[in-house]
């Protein structure tokens, strides 16, 4: 079965940025989704240059720390005051939506915050803002790695 081109990997891969009334128009969730997806890669790229010969199971545990509910919450106390307007509408709009689940392992109100800053990371990502994505993705890690792991 052929693929229209329209759809195939490559031209989603390569397609120009949104605009921000067209990534404004997706579910919060999907936006959260993407974010999700871009925040771990950064995570996991991080975390593989500062140690390359760790192995894939001690890669995955440090992982953890980055982008479990709980210190993405953390993270987003300590960065929305840095939010623009604009930010902070995407951050509540992926906040305030109701996904129908919560982890068991998560506590309400992080898995809530965690999905509007993935929505936020998903939005600044999809609308070609790298500049501002790589700002406010190196403030999380500055927050995660200040705090005090026993």
């Amino acid at each position: 079965m052929k693929i229209p081109e329209e759809e195939t990997l490559e031209a989603v891969m390569y397609s120009a940025p949104l605009s921000e009334t067209e990534a404004l128009a997706y579910h919060p969730l999907s936006l959260a989704f993407i974010g999700d997806s871009v925040y771990e890669n950064y995570v996991r790229e991080r975390i593989l240059r500062r140690a390359p010969r760790m192995v894939p199971r001690e890669l995955h545990l440090q992982a953890i720390r980055y982008v479990k509910a709980s210190s993405q919450s953390r993270i987003v106390e300590e960065l929305e005051p840095l939010f623009t307007e604009q930010e902070h509408y995407v951050y509540k709009r992926g906040r305030n939506t109701k996904s129908g689940t919560v982890p068991k392992n998560a506590d309400v109100l992080d898995y809530r915050r965690a999905s509007g800053f993935e929505a936020l990371i998903g939005y600044l990502y999809l609308t070609g803002n790298t500049e501002r994505l790589q700002i406010l993705i190196d403030h999380a890690f500055t927050v995660v790695e200040g705090e005090n792991h026993d």
